[in-house]
């Protein structure tokens, strides 16, 4: 789990790959919960979370960088 701080310190070719290994290891973790194999219940939660975090951040490095800001 990266922390905020750290996850803004990436370029967007990493931002990608964590977000795809965080993808892979939520998978996973819901098919344990499925077999009831899982530990850590809480994990599944924190994962949500960081491909949240994760995505915000890559959004917001493509608003940056096409200089604009979306207004709602």
């Amino acid at each position: 789990m990266s922390k905020a701080s750290e996850l803004r310190e990436m370029n967007v070719e990493q931002l990608t790959f964590s977000l795809k290994e965080a993808q892979k290891d939520l998978f996973e973790l819901r098919f344990q919960s499925a077999t009831e194999k899982l530990d850590a219940p809480s994990r599944l939660k924190q994962y949500r979370r960081e491909i949240a975090r994760i995505k915000t951040l890559l959004r917001e490095k493509q608003l940056a960088e096409s200089g604009t800001t979306e207004q709602a």
